[in-house]
């Protein structure tokens, strides 16, 4: 038995997180975690080691243990760059907290964002998209396309689900570029302050002019009956508006480059649209945006391959949990004929992504448009010379540029 699975330090313990070679791909640096499935220890910016969940199986089953806590207020809870030290002095709703509280908050949003509540949205998603291929095309190309569609897609998306000015979405934009990509934590705590007092401001208003948003129905159903502080109210609006364009901007913005990259797969899509769907959860697997999720043991928990003890914090890197060959056989290729649904690029269990539906429809909308609007559209760079973004934080394009 390993060090690493007998639960005692390693001094060879991998450097976590790690930048990508390849944008789509895991961390080169990661080969070795891979090797040593399903657990493992890595070590963080401070040099403090935690665990490491890599296999898909082992990654599921202690995703639901509620013996593992997202409270970020615990002491132990593992931070792993230091720009984000200050997520401790935030109480994050949804995100950072545990039942019941998050049982209570998420079910406050589950039907703004069911299958039916999604289904009903997507003729906005499409003119939206719509509109943006429009503006792509008069102008003729070269085009980048995170700012220019990756981006604004779902920033017009879940403004118009939020309730939230879409004239605003310079400013909100670059304030969650800030908290994700800051460079030091000062600059990341500044950002989340002027969002806060952003979103202060703008629920005040709403409280005297109501609109027919998501923020606006909890106004009048939640903050106004108590059962939502305003304080909570604030947080909540920043979390559901940043996790709700990010994301899915650097999935739509990935997903494209990967699309070019692999004109193979990209021609069978164009040669049978029933093949959309299952592509999109293959995509999710392959891209795993959100790269870790973070945890720390409350209890002793005993696994296969070692024990994880209370105060014990623990990681869970999806990219290689996605890429678990017992899971998915050639995991590094993209195949349109795998079931993939079962991958984690959303999470597992109760923290599971509350905006999924709407992230796949978007992302679907999204790839199937630009590719039949536009079908030959093609890299206006070399591959290699294109920048995408650190392996800090969420993973995607930084720039996407494009020609026809």
């Amino acid at each position: 038995m390993t060090e690493a699975t007998t639960g005692s330090p390693s001094s060879e313990a991998i450097p976590f997180p790690q930048d990508r070679r390849c944008p789509y791909h895991p961390a080169a640096g990661y080969q070795p975690l891979r090797e040593q499935r399903p657990l493992s220890r890595v070590a963080f910016y401070d040099g403090r080691q935690v665990w490491a969940v890599t296999g898909h199986a082992e990654a599921r089953a202690l995703l639901t243990d509620p013996r593992l806590s997202s409270d970020r207020s615990n002491p132990a809870f593992p931070i792993p760059v230091a720009r984000l030290e200050g997520l401790r002095r935030t109480k994050a709703p949804l995100l950072g907290v545990d039942d019941p509280e998050h049982n209570t908050q998420r079910r406050m949003l589950i039907p703004s964002f069911s299958v039916k509540r999604i289904a009903a949205m997507r003729p906005e998603i499409q003119r939206i998209v719509d509109g943006l291929l429009d503006r792509m095309l008069a102008q003729g190309p070269p085009a980048e396309l995170v700012s220019a569609f990756a981006l604004p897609v779902p920033s017009m998306v879940i403004c118009s689900l939020l309730g939230v000015p879409y004239a605003d979405h310079e400013f909100f934009e670059e304030e969650s570029r800030r908290i994700l990509r800051g460079r030091t934590g000062q600059e990341a705590e500044e950002a989340r302050e002027s969002l806060e007092e952003y979103f202060t401001a703008l629920i005040a208003r709403k409280q005297k002019e109501s609109g027919d948003g998501l923020l606006d129905e909890l106004i009048a159903d939640r903050l106004r009956t108590g059962h939502l502080t305003h304080e909570e109210m604030v947080r909540m609006a920043m979390i559901l508006l940043v996790a709700g364009h990010e994301t899915t901007a650097n999935m739509i913005s990935l997903g494209t480059f990967a699309l070019l990259e692999h004109p193979e797969r990209l021609a069978q899509l164009r040669a049978q649209d029933t093949l959309m769907l299952p592509a999109v959860e293959e995509l999710l697997r392959f891209l795993s945006i959100v790269d870790f999720l973070l945890r720390v043991a409350t209890e002793d928990i005993e696994t296969a391959a070692g024990t994880i003890r209370a105060g014990d914090g623990v990681v869970f890197p999806t990219s290689l949990i996605n890429r678990d060959d017992t899971a998915y056989p050639a995991p590094d290729d993209l195949d349109w004929s795998r079931s993939a649904r079962h991958h984690v690029a959303f999470g597992f269990g109760i923290h599971q992504c509350l905006g999924q539906n709407l992230a796949r429809a978007e992302m679907e909308i999204a790839l199937r448009s630009l590719f039949s609007r536009i079908p030959d559209l093609r890299l206006a760079a070399p591959a290699t010379e294109i920048p995408f973004k650190p392996g800090d934080t969420l993973q995607g394009m930084i720039e996407l540029p494009v020609t026809w």
